[in-house]
């Protein structure tokens, strides 16, 4: 009884600290508490569901008869809609909170909501080497069926929240992406309901137009209900050497050198200042040395970006074997880096070993229990963005990251852009190699204004040909988001399809300077 009365007693102290202090000062100035004490096992909860109700509708095979019957339901919501006069844009019906993007999207509360219930995996092919997913399956559902059976995705973004559908609208990179592409290259077909009602499915060689124009379009072609995407098989860990670079022109040259190797199956850079660098490098396999395992994703370890920036702070390179599915999440527990931000002590040794195992808490509830105040400042005070630039811009590119915001540590991720139709493709008729830079954190340049910041950055990434990730606060006009974004086929299609009353123009959906 002692422990349980005990438990009680904070828990009264703790209510009525709030109720002095007020619920915002506490979720503003403290809280590594509510989060801690609240987020933390709820989010546990959220997993230990989705992952046993994934096992079992998986086992039991359920998913592609039920599946079939919810794609029925989806186009007769959107024939309701169109019988009741198309009197607003329509939209998923999923709460905005739940997204990983930062951005709170507006329109959900002005729009028509067509309730999408598709979180299931359908089917492993193995002959044909596809999975058939619906929209709403993540990455870590995904990882945690494939890689039981022998399997990967080619590409398999970092956090364990990010959605196939999310993916596939917005889009996505691994550390592998240097050999395959972003998500969108191993997707071989998007299974859509359009304005209409009807559904469509798309390929490379069937209706391809639109199969083409579906990345980057954020939802605004139609609802996709289903993706079928490349698998390969997979090894049990990764052969991971990491080496310490000093030198922005020796940093920028070795980068783009492994980047280029297609032996390397990952590649991958941490920048811990505009001269300090990790550079890792892995390759698959079945073999390992047991004195040189390193289970990273065990909730004792330390946080991974603390643990290779160890190898520049000891100056000596490393090698390391890392399980796979330990390695495609390395980034989760702290969410990247972000996370020290809300539980600065989260790293500490008794932390991690006392409740580590609860570690991460949902982005979706952050973003639930953020409140506006706590949004406002994260805007004006925060930044959270993924600039895509040519791999040759990259020295002068990170000049300008230091200059506009000064954020560390920065990721590097190389990725093979194809030149295809749709909203993004290289300037040239040819494939060209870029890089994802990655900045998550409090800006340290003075007098930072995001607003102006953000512009200047923006100005710098369309200057180069390269692109920001539409999950971000975007802060250009119209003009400058389509010098950005080719939106040829994009337009052709919203006309050819009758999107512009059902659905938002992209720009309108998700820039501040639309939305505000």
């Amino acid at each position: 009884m002692e422990p349980a009365v005990s438990l009680a007693v904070c828990a009264l102290l703790f209510l009525l600290w709030i109720r002095v202090k007020g619920l915002e000062f506490v979720l503003i100035h403290q809280r590594w508490v509510f989060v801690c004490l609240f987020l933390l096992p709820l989010s546990l909860i959220f997993d230990i569901y989705y992952y046993v109700r994934a096992w079992v509708v998986f086992k039991l095979s359920s998913a592609p008869r039920l599946h079939e019957q919810r794609v029925r339901d989806i186009q007769k919501q959107v024939r309701e809609w169109k019988e009741q006069g198309s009197k607003t844009f329509m939209c998923t019906g999923r709460p905005g909170w739940l997204t990983v993007s930062l951005r709170v999207g507006k329109y959900k509360k002005t729009h028509k909501n067509i309730m999408i219930n598709l979180m299931d995996i359908l089917e492993v092919d193995t002959k044909k080497q596809i999975v058939r997913v619906e929209p709403l399956v993540s990455m870590g559902q995904v990882t945690a069926l494939l890689t039981s059976i022998g399997w990967t995705l080619p590409v398999l973004p970092e956090l364990d929240d990010l959605t196939v559908g999310g993916l596939i609208m917005g889009t996505g990179i691994e550390s592998s992406s240097h050999k395959y592409g972003l998500f969108q290259h191993i997707c071989t077909a998007y299974e859509l309901v359009l304005a209409d009602g009807s559904f469509v499915r798309c390929t490379p060689s069937e209706n391809s137009d639109l199969f083409y124009a579906v990345p980057w379009s954020c939802g605004t072609l139609g609802f996709l209900v289903a993706a079928e995407i490349r698998i390969i098989p997979a090894k049990k860990y990764i052969k991971l050497r990491f080496e310490p670079v000093r030198g922005l022109e020796e940093i920028c040259d070795r980068f783009k050198h492994v980047s280029q190797q297609q032996e390397n199956h990952f590649v991958e850079g941490l920048l811990y200042s505009l001269d300090e660098a990790v550079i890792m490098t892995g390759v698959m396999t079945d073999e390992v040395e047991l004195s040189k395992l390193n289970s990273i994703g065990n909730y004792y370890k330390p946080w991974f970006f603390k643990h290779v920036e160890n190898y520049l702070k000891t100056n000596r390179e490393g090698l390391e074997y890392i399980p796979l599915r330990h390695y495609y999440h390395r980034h989760t527990r702290s969410i990247f880096w972000e996370l020290q931000d809300i539980i600065p002590f989260g790293n500490n040794p008794i932390f991690r070993y006392l409740f580590g195992w609860m570690v991460p808490p949902k982005i979706s509830l952050l973003k639930l229990t953020q409140g506006e105040t706590l949004r406002k400042l994260y805007e004006q005070h925060h930044v959270v963005q993924d600039m895509l630039v040519p791999m040759k811009c990259l020295m002068q590119a990170l000049h300008t990251f230091h200059n506009d915001i000064h954020v560390y540590p920065i990721w590097l991720c190389p990725f093979i852009l194809p030149s295809q139709p749709g909203l993004v493709h290289p300037k040239g008729d040819e494939t060209e190699l870029y890089v994802d830079i990655g900045a998550y954190g409090e800006p340290r340049v003075k007098h930072f204004e995001a607003r102006s910041c953000m512009r200047q950055l923006e100005k710098f990434v369309r200057s180069v040909h390269g692109f920001q990730m539409l999950y971000a606060d975007c802060y250009m006009n119209r003009e400058e988001f389509w010098e950005m974004f080719d939106g040829s086929l994009y337009h052709k299609l919203r006309e050819q399809l009758n999107c512009q009353e059902a659905f938002p123009e992209v720009y309108d959906k998700i820039c501040k300077a639309a939305r505000h």
